[in-house]
């Protein structure tokens, strides 16, 4: 259908009103008693489901069987993420590929391997023959998300060897994923500022002897032109959002599907359409957009009292998109704080003092000592809240001159690497497909003949 005739279903509309009954479950009914509702336990831990070696997320611990609040953990193969971001930056070098490789392979690499694995991904950033006018340019999207999925799906076909689950195969499988995610988004974008921004068009090459974070801004970026800098500091946005433990929606999402036995790349792109959700990875974006509404609805935005009135409103529903969040605040496991939050609220000091948006930031700080306390109290909760990985990276990205359009993509291109270590877990650990169940919220009823309804 031509996009710009596109015309609503008149037949959809009409039934609506007449369908949403039938989707309508009274929760606090018999039939909801004792469902864990969001897969979550009473006190908001999650349904225990399986075990994982790849990461661990700490934000409280359990003292005479209740739950306690603590400073938040992140563990990738068991070593503190902090440590890694802090000795990166310390030896001033990238550390987005030896985190792939940690996750991937299971331990630190020594010089020749990291070598040698950089080499592969490398070579593995080079798309099929024709694939970027065949696939990216045949059916532009303005959605990067929908369109990596879809893409994703498409290398299937170019892979003759894309069912078979072996160990080998799963990991070069892996490699070339990770090495492809950053082309496709950049092309992606590219494609969709020509096709329905009216923007010329630019696709570049990657370059085999930069990082991945290197060649993400050389490609995407129209002249090709990027600082070390700012290379560095996508680095570690990159290495922060590379894994989250198996318990997040888009892991559990991979791993559901590795545990039917289907392909990876039919796993990795269901990984990728749940990151895409605002309730999820999508947050980011949400994050930026909520501070337009701020921007634009509080007359002062340095005044505390106009600031908590109309964060007020954020959760009553009545502001915003309605949805009744704060974005950026609140997280399942994280209580004290976040530890990415920690992290990237440095980063985000020291360039904001370079790009001259502090007062953005300090903004953004308000809106967290605020909010936290506001929502605990409307929402009744006495579990301390914090400001979660969202709150900052989206202004991150924006003072390093990346579109809104690109921030959930960008965490797509990082937490690839985690997705392909759970989906090569779960397929040689798992060994039992997922499958929960749902308790019937409706009793038998008869058949009705035609000609009696």
């Amino acid at each position: 259908m031509n996009r710009d005739n596109f015309e609503k279903n008149s037949y959809a509309a009409e039934v609506t009103e007449q369908v949403r009954e039938a989707y309508t479950i009274d929760r606090s009914g018999e039939a909801g008693q004792g469902v864990k509702y969001g897969l979550r336990n009473e006190d908001g831990t999650g349904v225990l489901a399986g075990v994982t070696r790849i990461g661990s997320v700490r934000g409280y611990y359990i003292e005479d069987g209740a739950r306690m609040p603590m400073e938040g953990q992140l563990f990738f193969r068991g070593i503190d993420v902090a440590d890694i971001v802090k000795a990166n930056r310390e030896a001033d070098r990238f550390g987005y590929e030896e985190v792939c490789y940690l996750l991937l392979m299971g331990s630190l690499p020594n010089k020749q391997q990291l070598n040698d694995f950089c080499g592969a991904l490398a070579k593995a950033r080079e798309l099929p023959e024709n694939f970027t006018e065949d696939v990216l340019m045949r059916a532009p999207s303005r959605n990067i998300m929908n369109k990596l999925a879809s893409s994703i799906l498409s290398l299937y076909a170019y892979d003759p060897m894309a069912d078979d689950n072996s160990l080998e195969n799963m990991l070069r499988i892996s490699i070339e994923l990770i090495g492809r995610f950053p082309i496709i988004v950049a092309n992606s974008y590219a494609i969709k500022r020509h096709y329905f921004d009216g923007k010329s068009l630019h696709i570049h090459r990657s370059k085999e002897n930069l990082s991945l974070s290197e060649n993400f801004l050389r490609v995407v970026r129209s002249n090709k032109q990027y600082t070390d800098d700012e290379a560095k500091l996508l680095d570690t946005m990159l290495v922060i959002h590379a894994e989250h433990g198996g318990g997040n929606n888009s892991a559990f999402v991979c791993r559901a599907m590795s545990s039917t036995g289907t392909d990876t790349y039919s796993a990795i792109a269901g990984a990728v359409g749940s990151l895409k959700g605002p309730l999820h990875g999508g947050a980011n974006a949400k994050v930026m957009e909520m501070y337009e509404y701020i921007k634009a609805n509080v007359s002062d935005p340095n005044d505390d009292g106009q600031l908590k009135d109309y964060l007020s409103r954020l959760i009553d529903g009545t502001a915003g998109d309605g949805s009744g969040k704060i974005y950026g605040l609140g997280h399942a496991v994280y209580t004290l704080s976040d530890p990415r939050t920690t992290l990237l609220k440095q980063c985000a000091r020291e360039v904001a003092e370079q790009k001259g948006a502090l007062a953005e930031l300090e903004l953004m700080e308000r809106v967290e000592t605020i909010g936290i306390p506001l929502l605990m109290e409307k929402k009744h909760q006495s579990t301390p809240m914090c400001a979660n990985v969202d709150m900052y990276s989206g202004l991150i990205y924006r003072m390093l001159g990346i579109p809104q359009e690109m921030y959930t993509p960008l965490f797509a291109t990082a937490r690839i690497a985690g997705w392909c270590a759970h989906r090569i877990e779960e397929v040689m650990t798992g060994g039992k497909i997922m499958r929960p169940a749902y308790r019937a919220a409706v009793r038998s009823v008869p058949y009705i003949p035609m000609d009696e309804r």
